[in-house]
């Protein structure tokens, strides 16, 4: 009897909405926790129009290549922090916050990692300058609002720094959670006390694993080239996007094959609360996994550079890692900085 009831209660606290909240609501209400903890000297640094360019444009260049938008963690006080990782951790799952977490944490493991590659005499005085030049650290992340989440019913926000790129559009209790940007350099850190720490471990190890369960025949179909890109090729600055749809058809492989594409795809949408996932998962499943192509450019083997995407109906993933450096990328196709949302909250009655 017991492990009914808290079978019971385990399945009612998966519910959506039996907290009390929706996801949108929960994003909300911390995202006003923080903006209350803050002066108003920082309110005007942070705070944008909902209609600035700045709110569709991302990128994920160190600070010390390109300036950002908004107040960085460096500038706020630690209850101010503490309120940025609760909004942080509303708006992510558990897999999603930690990865996000440790690009911030990977930054500053650069510092030492030069520092010891300089004294180990494997990059030069001239090479070090450079790269600490572009200030690595987690204090370089900037948070950005656009629209004022205490009064607008649509706004949004940007968490944005080296190698993270985390988009959150919110209209009333709707949330739309793309481009969702996420890099590593390196891919597995190779020295000191955190040698072996891989942050997009399954990323990698999951598309390696479906390329190499492919036949002789399909894999030679899925893959496109051996020349690997040096970005994802929706890059934030090359301004193009994969609309043809190339390589292996989901409808082309065994059910095995399948189940690791899907294995692939819930690595990627299950970076975000279990609501928003589930529902992003329904409607991936709903315009049919047959209908999801697999491309490939590069190596089957790790540690060799590689490059994949799948491309669906509502959603694209870009992988690349070309030199021990991973980018890589969640679309939500037709919704991106919730476009579908705003579309129809501009053209309810309300705002006719």
């Amino acid at each position: 009897m017991k492990y009914l009831v808290g079978l019971i209660m385990s399945l009612f606290l998966m519910v959506p909405g039996a907290s009390g909240q929706s996801y949108g609501t929960e994003i909300r209400s911390a995202a006003v926790q923080l903006l209350d903890s803050m002066t108003d000297m920082q309110r005007k640094r942070i705070l944008f129009d909902v209609s600035d360019s700045a709110r569709t444009r991302w990128n994920n260049l160190p600070i010390g290549l390109r300036a950002r938008t908004g107040v960085n963690i460096g500038n706020m006080n630690e209850s101010q922090r503490r309120q940025l990782h609760r909004m942080l951790s509303v708006s992510l799952s558990s897999q999603g916050y930690l990865k996000a977490t440790s690009i911030f944490h990977l930054d500053n493991l650069l510092n030492e990692m030069y520092d010891s590659l300089l004294h180990r005499q494997m990059v030069d005085a001239k090479t070090y300058e450079f790269l600490m030049s572009l200030k690595w650290s987690h204090k370089n992340f900037y948070l950005a609002f656009f629209g004022d989440p205490r009064t607008d019913e649509a706004w949004g926000y940007k968490v944005e720094g080296h190698h993270l790129s985390l988009n959150f559009s919110v209209v009333k209790d709707k949330v739309s959670v793309t481009p969702f940007f996420i890099g590593t350099d390196p891919a597995e850190y190779m020295y000191l006390q955190y040698a072996g720490w891989r942050v997009l471990g399954q990323e990698e190890d999951l598309g390696i694993r479906l390329v190499n369960a492919l036949s002789p025949v399909q894999r030679q179909k899925a893959t496109m080239d051996t020349t690997v890109p040096g970005d994802i090729i929706t890059g934030a600055e090359t301004g193009r996007r994969l609309i043809r749809k190339w390589g292996l058809k989901g409808s082309e492989m065994t059910a095995t094959q399948k189940e690791l594409m899907l294995r692939i795809i819930r690595e990627y949408v299950y970076n975000f609360e279990w609501e928003k996932a589930n529902e992003e998962m329904q409607k991936i499943t709903r315009a049919g996994i047959d209908n999801i192509y697999f491309g490939w450019i590069g190596s089957y083997e790790e540690h060799k550079p590689h490059y994949y995407v799948l491309n669906g109906p509502d959603f694209l993933i870009e992988f690349d890692n070309a030199r021990n450096h991973i980018h890589t990328i969640w679309r939500e196709r037709g919704n991106e900085y919730g476009e579908d949302l705003l579309k129809k909250h501009y053209q309810s009655d309300s705002h006719k």
